[in-house]
């Protein structure tokens, strides 16, 4: 398996220079990608302008982002994402979510979230239609916008859309509908189970998806977490035991990224849950640490 290893960005409470100190950083140290969530009720860039400034400015590295599905203008999220990849060379990295249901993102994302689930029902297939350039009927709030044939594509034929998600309906959904598993906050032995639920999906729907296309993002830090921190990790775990998915320390970090290697995970997205204070020092301690996992 190829190994990767990206890293997000989200708040780290960067300006524009200290994202691309960050960007660079990542290139000296040989990493992957660099990754902007979307979140509407916090702090933050939004990813998609945020990428395609990185993009000019770095030519070289991969650009990658969780968006959101629900409460979007298909036609026009079809077209902000073809622009980028085709702007970008074919450098962009999609993983599709529903949006938070906790705090303000229950109502900042307009779709409640019993409907988002759905929203992402109907509205990936859609997209891989626009993305491919087929004539495609939209629907939308004003009604179906019919034959919409988008120009220009995407470099990335197809270009690839990866889902997230743990619950048993969004494991099913993301073998009939996704090309790759990007889920966060789970043990291997969870990552392993829900990667079999996917390809059984998969097969049930005539499809395959590539092994090489599943991956976790992971919070990590160098340093001990303050109490808040703790506390905001177990209410939203799925397991009691937070070192079993909260790596502390380059040597945890590396002994949970072997374990989802033997689980078949190949793609990761570390996000520090402490605030770097040198960006160029912390890279370069993830690169020391697990940077040879990549191949």
């Amino acid at each position: 398996m190829k190994v990767r290893i990206g890293i997000g960005a989200a708040g780290q409470g960067l300006d524009g220079n200290g994202l691309r100190d960050l960007c660079r950083a990542m290139l000296d140290n040989g990493l992957d990608s660099i990754w902007v969530s979307e979140v509407l009720s916090q702090p933050g860039y939004d990813p998609l302008v945020s990428l395609a400034w990185l993009a000019a400015s770095l030519p070289s590295l991969k650009i990658g982002t969780t968006f959101m599905v629900p409460g979007r203008n298909l036609i026009r999220l079809a077209r902000q994402v073809a622009t980028l990849d085709q702007l970008s060379g074919g450098r962009l990295l999609l993983t599709a979510v529903p949006g938070l249901p906790r705090g303000l993102e229950r109502t900042a994302v307009g779709v409640v979230p019993r409907e988002r689930s759905a929203a992402l029902e109907t509205g990936l297939p859609v997209l891989r239609s626009l993305l491919a350039g087929l004539p495609t009927d939209v629907p939308g709030p004003a009604g179906v916008t019919e034959g919409v044939i988008l120009d220009p594509l995407p470099i990335q034929q197809p270009l690839e859309i990866w889902l997230g998600g743990m619950v048993p309906a969004a494991l099913e959904r993301c073998g009939r509908l996704a090309d790759g598993w990007l889920p966060a906050m789970l043990t291997p032995t969870a990552a392993a189970e829900g990667k079999a639920v996917i390809d059984e999906a998969a097969a049930a729907a005539g499809r395959s998806i590539d092994p090489e296309h599943f991956g976790v993002s992971i919070g990590y830090s160098r340093e001990p977490l303050s109490p808040a921190m703790l506390d905001v990790l177990r209410s939203r775990a799925k397991t009691d035991d937070l070192d079993e998915i909260v790596p502390v320390g380059m040597p945890a970090l590396r002994r949970l990224l072997e374990a989802y290697l033997e689980a078949g995970f190949s793609k990761f997205v570390l996000r520090p849950l402490h605030d770097p204070q040198d960006w160029g020092a912390e890279l370069a301690a993830v690169a020391a640490g697990v940077g040879e996992l990549q191949t």
